[in-house]
């Protein structure tokens, strides 16, 4: 066994509460590696995924599959019921995390996938930590050290089932068009999921009408909510052309 793997196994060992673990279950590669570990650590859990209401439908078949023994929690209204009244989530204000993401395990040890080659922001996590949200919740990271061969070479290695969007060229796997991807990524999940993209200019163009109902001028900026929706896929450009858009996601 390589020392990576047995070092993630002890910790997983050395902090288990006598309760077991709140597992925190995406459905994406490093979710899968955990409960992987936390299968070979022999450690209690029980595992949960937090349902976004936005995910793909290749995740959700996968985790279907694979994964019947995860617990399914709901939220209290769909992600594009509370973006029509709340307003889109954006780089630096993501009310979406707190709401679909982050609302599990208070007063439970948490295990999560959350790895330091993430990000800038994740590399300066530790490794146990206390949530500064919910200070009853503790989290243990066991791969926080991990890079990203470490986590492929682990699932080639155990053979650990995970989803076929990753073989399909997507690099993060979550919620439809999530403001931290990139512009290209949100434009390939629009071609992709259609059906989705409908459902999203829908939503903003009620959000577009309730602001104006409103008398909120900053909506004057664009001239519909697919206009809106446009504008937010892409990142917040305020240089992308109404011609491109169109050539681009028309169906």
């Amino acid at each position: 066994m390589k020392n990576y793997v047995s070092t993630a196994i002890e910790r997983l060992k050395s902090f288990e509460p006598a309760e077991g673990y709140y597992l925190a279950f995406s459905g994406g590669k490093d979710s899968c590696v955990i409960k992987a570990l936390s299968d070979m650590a022999s450690v209690k859990y029980d595992a949960h995924y937090s349902q976004t209401t936005i995910d793909p439908p290749e995740l959700i078949y996968f985790m279907r599959k694979h994964h019947f023994d995860v617990h399914w929690e709901k939220p209290e209204k769909p992600f594009l019921r509370l973006l029509r009244t709340k307003g889109a989530p954006i780089r630096q204000s993501r009310w979406c995390c707190e709401k679909y993401k982050e609302n599990g395990g208070s007063g439970r040890v948490v295990i999560t996938g959350i790895r330091g080659a993430e990000s800038n922001q994740r590399a300066n996590r530790k490794m146990v930590e206390v949530c500064y949200k919910d200070t009853t919740k503790r989290f243990v990271h066991p791969i926080h050290d991990w890079s990203d061969h470490q986590v492929w070479e682990f699932i080639k290695e155990y053979n650990i089932p995970y989803c076929e969007l990753y073989d399909q060229g997507f690099k993060r796997i979550g919620c439809l068009f999530c403001p931290l991807a990139s512009a290209k990524e949100r434009k390939k999940e629009a071609e992709r999921y259609p059906g989705y993209k409908r459902q999203f200019i829908r939503a903003f163009e009620d959000l577009y009408k309730l602001r104006k109902e409103q008398g909120k001028t900053s909506v004057d900026r664009w001239s519909s909510g697919e206009d809106m929706f446009y504008w937010w896929l892409l990142g917040e450009d305020e240089n992308f052309e109404r011609k491109f858009q169109l050539s681009l996601f028309d169906n």
